[in-house]
Parts: structure tokens; sequence; C-alpha cells
């Protein structure tokens, strides 16, 4: 509602202002500065965190981040281009708002097959602005390392209870992952390269199912997928197919083997999350290695034996009295 009513209250200033109103900067793009708040202006390597409307002429809004729930922060950096809008962020200070239109035609400039229908020749990419937030590069590092430890910390706090409620006996790997073997197996132990068929259930640590491979525990859990096949996996591991935590974990197992995975959002998805996985959160996969099917692999070359010389003892001869 607030994005709503921001959004409406702009449009109604810039009905208000006739086009005459318009600045231009040196590259071409035309902008109104709503608001001249008294503050140092923006400077070369400040760090700014600001929310943008991007729209088209006709109002349509192309991305939105009061839609995304959460602003943007950026660099100022010499200006490369007249979308960059990096001549039009050292004019303005904290709490300022702007309208930006820069020309579709510069944007699509030598690349005219890339144009999307709703940018026509002539037309903008409109841009309206609000500046939350101003600082120096080192300030801006600061204050992103003191928030990342603290989300890091409670990401641990809360994989710890998860394990301590559901009685994990858990070893740790030197990158962090957590995992127990519920079902060992003495068969064929995977290698780097080698294509596996595995069965996992995955879930958050509030063990909400949200991805697996067996459809009456996708069916349960609500997740069910008409159309998807319900199958083992295939991965190909340690290549990068896979989360990190995966391609560790599995090459853990035999074939036959289950386990339970405790994987680090940092050996997961980490600060982006993924769908319906929130950023920094650990997940939990229940996982069976259904069959290894092996590459040739090259053998390793053993190190020749160094000859061992033995060195004759000098016959020392007797002195005769």
């Amino acid at each position: 509602m607030k994005y709503i009513l921001f959004l409406l209250a702009l449009t109604g200033i810039v009905s208000a202002n006739a086009q005459s109103t318009l600045q231009q900067t040196p590259k071409g793009a035309s902008y109104q500065i709503f608001t001249q708040n008294v503050g140092e202006k923006i400077k070369l390597n400040d760090v700014i965190t600001f929310q943008v409307v991007q729209k088209t002429d006709k109002d349509s809004v192309l991305y939105s981040t009061y839609a995304a729930g959460h602003p943007v922060q950026a660099q100022i950096r010499p200006s490369q281009s007249v979308a960059d809008l990096n001549e039009i962020f050292p004019l303005l200070t904290v709490n300022d708002s702007v309208l930006v239109k820069v020309p579709a035609d510069s944007i699509f400039k030598g690349h005219d097959d890339q144009r999307p229908s709703f940018f026509p020749k002539g037309s903008n990419l409109v841009f309206i602005i609000k500046i939350l937030k101003v600082q120096s590069l080192n300030d801006a590092i600061a204050e992103n390392n003191a928030a990342k430890e603290k989300i890091t910390a409670a990401e641990a706090a809360n994989a710890a209870s998860y394990i301590a409620a559901h009685k994990l006996i858990v070893k740790t790997t030197e990158s962090g992952l957590k995992y127990v073997i519920t079902k060992p197996s003495l068969k064929l132990k995977p290698q780097t390269g080698d294509t596996l068929l595995v069965n996992y259930v995955g879930r958050t640590l509030d063990d909400k199912i949200f991805d697996t491979s067996i459809e009456s525990i996708a069916k349960s859990a609500g997740t069910y997928q008409d159309g998807r096949p319900y199958e083992p996996l295939q991965v190909i591991v340690g290549t990068g197919s896979v989360i990190p935590g995966w391609d560790e974990g599995l090459l853990l197992l035999n074939e036959g083997s289950r386990a339970t995975l405790v994987i680090p959002s940092g050996l997961a998805y980490g600060s982006q999350g993924q769908g319906d996985i929130k950023p920094f959160s650990t997940l939990v996969f229940d996982v069976e290695l259904v069959k290894v099917k092996p590459i040739k692999h090259h053998a390793v070359a053993k190190a020749p034996l160094k000859k061992v010389v033995h060195k004759k003892k000098k016959k020392v001869a007797k002195k005769t009295s």
C-alpha cells in the first residue's frame, strides 16, 4: 500500500509539472528532482541505499524494490553510459527523490534486434528513485560485515537447535558440512566424476519439505507437481552440477547407504536464497545413494621405490708388529 501511495503521489507531481521542467545530463538522460534536501551531495565511491521503480512511458512497472521487499545498494562509479545513472546520483543527497528518463534508443543502440516491443523508438525507460542512505565505502563494508556476522551466528544457533531437537549425532567436515550416516554400506564408494542416482527429501530448519524425488512424500507434503518424474536424481558428483554441500556429502557415502546432511547456507544457496528458500538458510537433506555408475578413473601412479645403495666397508689392513 505504501508503494502504491508513493507511486501515485509522484505520478501526480509529474502530471502537474510541464515537460519543460525536466533537465538533461550531458549523456542525454532527462531528470527532475522532487525534493531538495539539505546535506552533502553523493560523491564518487560512496555507497548508496535506495528504492527504485522502473517503468515504461506508459506506466507499466518493470521492476520495483518496494514490491521486492527490500532496497538495493550501489557504489558510485564514473558514468560509463546514460543508463547507469551515475550522472544523476551526485546531484542528490539523503532523502531526495528524483524522476529519470533514459532514452530507449540510447540503450539499444547497435543492437536494435534486442529491443522489446514495449520500448518503441523514441520511448524512455523511466526511473523513480528515493535515496535512503549514503555511506563511505569503509562504513558500508563495516556495516555489511557486522550484519553478516550477526546473521551467520543466528544461522549456526538455529542449526544447533535443530540438531539437538532431532537428537542427531553428527560429524562436521572442515567446510562446515554436518552429516550422519543413518544406513551404512560397504558397497562401491563414488569418486569425482561418477554418475550417481540419488533419492532425497529436502527440508528447511522448520521441517518444511521444499523438494523431494519421492512421489508419496511429495503428495503428503503438498509439493506434488503433475507431470514431474519422481525418480532418483542423476548427479555427476564433484563437478559443481549441484550445491557444494551435495558434492561433498555424496562423496562420503557408499552405494546403498543413507544419510542426513545438514548443509549451511554457505554450501547451499547463500545470501541469495532460491525460490521459497530464504537467504542464509541451513538446509537438511535425507539422501539415499541408490546407484553409483563409475567412470574410468586413471590409476594414481605410485612413486618409484628408491634403491638403497649399501656402501662397502673398506678393509683396514692389520698392522704387523
